[in-house]
């Protein structure tokens, strides 16, 4: 299921507003971010760093999705983390 033109537009705003660096907006917990678009149903953009870097773990939720959503971001995170260590291992390729 598609976002509706308004919706999809908020989040793209989010997005952009994010790659700017503008973070400003995001509640960290957990090893995690939480971006709130506070529009329609409440939609979340879940994300995390890595040094400087932005890392868009989970597409989003509602607000009705939101643990859910938690969850499988805190998951998302803890899976790049070990993909990482592997690649940096010596002899890894």
């Amino acid at each position: 299921m598609g976002l509706d033109p308004i919706a999809a537009a908020k989040v793209s705003t989010a997005k952009v507003r994010m790659e700017l660096g503008n973070l400003s907006s995001v509640k960290w917990f957990r090893g995690i971010g939480e971006y709130i678009i506070d529009w329609g149903l409440g939609y979340r953009i879940y994300l995390a760093k890595d040094g400087d870097s932005v890392i868009i773990l989970f597409g989003g939720s509602t607000k009705r999705q939101q643990q859910k959503a938690i969850e499988k971001a805190i998951g998302l995170f803890e899976e790049y983390k070990i993909r990482k260590k592997r690649q940096t291992q010596p002899g890894r390729k």
